[in-house]
């Protein structure tokens, strides 16, 4: 059955609004940005061979909540190690997908570290 919440609807719209104009390739795969009330995920995917190649959250084992302040540290955070990550695993371009959220706290939080751990957007 399908939810029919209105915020949920409208998010939705938004996402598919911006999937038509952002997709992901071997060469600059696309950066996905999910966040829950509590957790911020991202994931790098290869849209053209449909798999996701890295990914990264607050509740994954690497991630130690250290002296980052509230839930924008911790987003940083992941967006640092997201890089790292990344970087080992052959990847220095990514489209960024902001997942129907506003670029704005947590989620303009996660593509700084990004920047700051050396990927490209």
């Amino acid at each position: 059955m399908a939810k029919t919440n209105p915020k949920t609807t409208a998010r939705a719209k938004r996402v598919s609004r911006i999937r038509k104009k952002i997709s992901g390739t071997s060469e600059r795969p696309r950066l996905r940005v999910f966040k829950s009330n509590k957790h911020i995920y991202a994931q790098i995917i290869d849209d053209v061979a449909g798999r996701t190649v890295v990914t990264m959250s607050t509740v994954d084992k690497e991630f130690e909540p250290g002296d980052e302040k509230g839930k924008t540290g911790a987003a940083k955070k992941v967006g640092e190690l997201l890089a790292t990550k990344a970087i080992a695993a052959g990847i220095n371009k990514v489209v960024f997908d902001r997942g129907g959220s506003v670029y704005h706290g947590r989620v303009k939080s996660l593509s700084e570290g990004a920047r700051k751990g050396g990927l490209e957007f």
